[in-house]
């Protein structure tokens, strides 16, 4: 359990710095650029446990799962990811790394309507805590410099849509484990996104070469060793304790936004950060019991 905690801890800090590094690096590159670029190399990195899961489990994958894997991946990566990246652009960092923290909450939403995981008294007041903490965040009465509407719009879309895609692959983690499906989603969606860049024009690997450290951080570190730490806690526990990683980031990057952009936080930012993170504990707390 000792080694569980550690790999939530590094998660956390990984995917913590993951707004700031992205608005630093966001400056030079493309959004859907960066966005491939990241998800391609962070799928590659997973490929290795990947293969040994499947080898493991003596699963053969069929065309039928690379479809469903891609449409997992399109919600993952050209919708939610690049809704980020977009978001993260248009944002504080520390008010874009909160409101990414809430996709539990609509996961909660697309799991009562598309599946038999029906919502309670109990997840309606966690949804309630966390409505009221984006509110506060967000502070729509007089938006803070830095934030934009679009800029909330966007983000309220990636925790939407990454909400969606841990729904969506609730089924085929089952059946063909999580590193596997990860992995794969990453790919397939990223192919997807590469397509997308082409018809449009947009830049492959312009600009890579000037900004490489920070493109291999994103990549390797914060996208390829962030969620394999993630699943390796969960995999060494359960998934609540690897939530926890979720519970930690929204402390973390805020204080990552101050020290390295010189970023200001404001009275409403604390009060939306602690509703937030109660709606995560309260989550956390409720998923352990219902598992006990």
């Amino acid at each position: 359990m000792r080694k569980a905690y550690i790999f939530v801890v590094l998660t956390a800090f990984l995917f913590g710095t993951m707004e700031v590094a992205l608005k630093t690096i966001g400056n030079h590159l493309d959004p859907l650029q960066l966005t491939f670029l990241r998800f391609a190399i962070g799928g590659l990195l997973l490929l290795p446990p990947a293969v040994i899961e499947l080898k493991k489990n003596e699963i053969k994958l069929k065309a039928r799962d690379f479809l469903e894997l891609g449409g997992i991946g399109i919600l993952g990566i050209p919708l939610s990811m690049l809704f980020f990246q977009l978001g993260v652009m248009s944002s504080n960092a520390a008010t874009a790394s909160v409101l990414i923290s809430v996709s539990p909450f609509f996961t909660m939403v697309f799991a009562h309507i598309f599946t038999d995981e029906k919502l309670n008294k109990n997840k309606i007041m966690v949804l309630a805590i966390g409505l009221l903490g984006i509110v506060f965040m967000i502070r729509p009465w007089n938006l803070q410099d830095g934030n934009t509407v679009i800029g909330t719009v966007y983000m309220i879309l990636a925790a939407l849509f990454f909400g969606l895609y841990t729904v969506a692959g609730k089924v085929s983690v089952q059946k063909i484990g999580i590193m596997a499906q990860t992995s794969i989603s990453f790919f397939l969606g990223s192919l997807v996104l590469l397509v997308i860049m082409l018809i449009m024009g947009r830049p492959i690997i312009a600009g890579v070469a000037d900004n490489l450290a920070l493109v291999l951080y994103v990549g390797i570190f914060v996208t390829g060793v962030g969620y394999f730490s993630y699943f390796m806690a969960i995999k060494l526990s359960d998934a609540s304790t690897g939530s926890l990683a979720f519970f930690i980031k929204p402390a973390i990057a805020p204080v990552m936004a101050v020290v390295i952009l010189g970023e200001t936080i404001l009275w409403n930012t604390y009060i939306g950060i602690g509703l937030i993170l109660l709606a995560s504990y309260m989550n956390i707390r409720y998923q352990r019991e219902k598992n006990e």
